[in-house]
C-alpha cells in the first residue's frame, strides 16, 4: 500500500501540488533503481531496433572505460552500475525485422540482465580480438560507432578506444565503420511512454519546489545567494540531485539595464520589495531531467499585486512561448524553428530572444538546438539536427519588454518550461507559469 500511495503521488501532479512536497513522497533508492531498470529494458527492446533500422545501421559498438563512460553507454547501465568496470563493450547487432537485434557485451561482467558477457579472458585474453572475431562472423555491412564533430553526447568513444579498435578490426571491417551520431542522438533524444507518463510528475515536482523557495524569502534580509543555496539544500533534504547550481537574479526599478549579456552573473543581492527576482532551477530523478526558469514580485509596502506593466511583459513571454511552440513542426530543423519564431516575434513587435533545447538524460540534451543566447542566427550543427516525435523541450527564451512604472526601463522576462512534442503539437507537462509568484513584504 505504502508503494502505491508514492506511486500515486508520482504519477498525479495534482496530487503533488495539494500539499507540500515531503521526503516521504520520492521513491526509495530501491524502488527508483527497480523502476529505472525496467525503463532501460523497455528502451533497449523497443527502440532501438527501430532507431538501428531508421539510421541503416547494423552493428553498433559502445566502448567505455570507468571514469572514462560514454555519455551514451551511462544511459545504458543498470541502476545499480554508478560506472562503467574496468573497459565495457558493448555491442548490438540487427539480426533482421523477424529475428530482432541481439545484445551482448564484451566484458569481464554481464551488464545486468541486459547485455550478457561474450568473453571469457581464459581462452582469449584480448578483450578487443574477442570483440573483432564476433564482429566478423556476423559481417555487418555499417558498423555505428559513437565519433561526432557536432554532437559532445555522441561522441564517446575515446581516441585510445577508437585506435584498438581499429588496429583489432580485419581491413574489410575498419572499412565500414561508420558514425553513429543520429542513432545516439536518436536514442538520447527519443522519450518512451513509460517516461511521458511520468515525466510530468517530476516537473510538477520541480514546480512545488520552486514556490517553496520564494514564500521562503524575507525581503530585506534573503539574498540572492541564500535563495540559490536554499534550494540546494532543499533538493539535499528532498534526497533529489541537481544537474547544475540555481541561479537567483533580481531586476528593480532604477537597476541595471535589461540588455545586460547573459554571460555577466551578478554577484549576491539583498532581494527588496519592488524587485522582479528571476530563478533558473533544475532537478534530477530517474535518471531524467527538468529545467524551470519563474519569477516572482516581490510586493511593496501598500502593494496587493505587481504593478500593471510587470503583468503585461510576462504576458508578452508568455506570447513568445506561444510564438516558439507553434513554430515545431516535425522534420524542421532547429534553425528553421528559430528563424520562424523570431521572424513572427519581430512582425508583433516583441523584442526575442530564444534559446531552447532538448531535455531527458542530459539537461542539455541530445537533438536539434534552438537557438543560444548569443546565436540568434543559428546554431551550426546542433542547430542542423530535425526535429522529432516524442522528444521533450526546455522551452526557454526571454522578452525585453518596457515597464512604465519603471519609468519605461525594460525588463528581461526570462521564462523556462519543459514540454513534449508529440509529433504534431507541443504540450507543456505540467503548464506554464503565467502568473507571477508573489512574495510579501515583511
Amino acid at each position: 500500500m505504502a508503494l502505491a500511495l508514492i506511486a500515486l503521488a508520482l504519477a498525479c501532479p495534482a496530487f503533488l501540488a495539494s500539499q507540500a512536497v515531503e521526503p516521504a513522497k520520492i521513491l526509495p533508492q530501491k524502488e527508483r533503481a527497480a523502476l529505472m531498470d525496467a525503463w532501460l529494458r523497455t528502451r533497449l527492446d523497443t527502440l532501438v531496433p527501430v532507431l538501428m533500422r531508421r539510421e541503416g545501421i547494423d552493428c553498433w559498438i559502445l566502448v567505455a572505460r570507468e571514469y572514462d563512460e560514454d555519455p551514451v553507454v551511462e544511459t545504458m547501465l543498470p541502476a545499480t552500475w554508478l560506472r562503467a568496470r574496468r573497459r565495457t563493450i558493448l555491442v548490438f547487432h540487427d539480426l533482421g525485422q523477424d529475428r530482432g537485434v541481439e545484445r551482448f557485451s564484451i566484458s569481464r561482467y554481464d551488464v545486468g540482465g541486459n547485455f550478457p558477457g561474450a568473453w571469457n579472458p581464459a581462452e582469449e585474453p584480448d578483450q578487443y580480438k574477442r570483440l573483432a572475431s564476433l564482429v566478423a562472423e556476423r559481417d555487418p555491412d555499417r558498423i555505428g560507432i559513437d565519433r561526432s564533430l557536432d554532437f559532445a553526447l555522441a561522441d564517446g568513444l575515446s581516441s585510445s578506444e577508437h585506435e584498438r579498435l581499429r588496429a583489432a578490426l580485419p581491413e574489410r571491417l575498419r572499412e565500414r565503420l561508420v558514425s553513429a551520431e543520429t542513432l545516439a542522438v536518436g536514442w538520447l533524444e527519443t522519450r518512451a511512454k513509460e517516461e511521458l507518463a511520468l515525466y510530468p510528475s517530476l516537473c510538477a515536482l520541480a514546480h512545488r519546489i520552486i514556490a517553496e523557495g520564494f514564500a521562503a524569502v524575507r525581503p530585506g534580509s534573503t539574498t540572492t545567494e541564500d535563495l540559490e543555496w536554499w534550494y540546494r539544500e532543499r533538493l539535499d533534504e528532498l534526497r533529489l540531485d541537481t544537474w547544475f547550481h540555481p541561479s537567483v537574479s533580481v531586476q528593480r526599478a532604477g537597476g541595471e539595464d535589461a540588455t545586460v549579456q547573459f554571460a555577466k552573473r551578478p554577484g549576491a543581492e539583498t532581494i527588496r520589495p519592488g524587485d522582479l527576482v528571476h530563478l533558473d532551477f533544475g532537478l534530477t530523478y530517474l535518471r531524467l531531467n527538468t529545467d524551470t526558469q519563474q519569477n516572482a514580485y516581490v510586493l511593496a509596502t501598500g502593494e496587493s499585486e505587481p504593478p500593471a506593466g510587470l503583468v503585461r511583459a510576462l504576458a508578452v513571454g508568455n506570447r513568445l512561448q506561444d510564438v516558439l511552440t507553434d513554430a515545431f513542426q516535425s522534420g524542421r530543423s532547429g534553425n528553421e524553428i528559430l528563424a520562424a519564431a523570431l521572424e513572427r516575434a519581430r512582425s508583433e513587435g516583441i523584442e526575442a530572444t530564444i534559446y531552447s533545447h532538448p531535455l531527458g538524460f542530459h539537461g542539455h540534451g541530445a537533438g536539434p538546438s534552438i537557438g543560444m543566447w548569443d546565436q540568434q542566427g543559428g546554431v551550426p550543427g546542433t542547430g542542423d539536427q530535425r526535429l522529432r516525435a516524442d522528444t521533450v523541450y526546455a522551452i526557454e527564451l526571454a522578452a525585453a519588454v518596457a515597464v512604465p512604472e519603471w519609468g519605461g526601463a525594460k525588463v528581461k522576462v526570462q521564462l523556462e518550461e519543459d514540454a513534449w512534442f508529440d509529433g504534431e503539437r507541443v504540450r507543456y507537462l505540467d503548464g506554464r507559469q503565467t502568473v507571477l509568484h508573489l512574495i510579501a513584504a515583511e
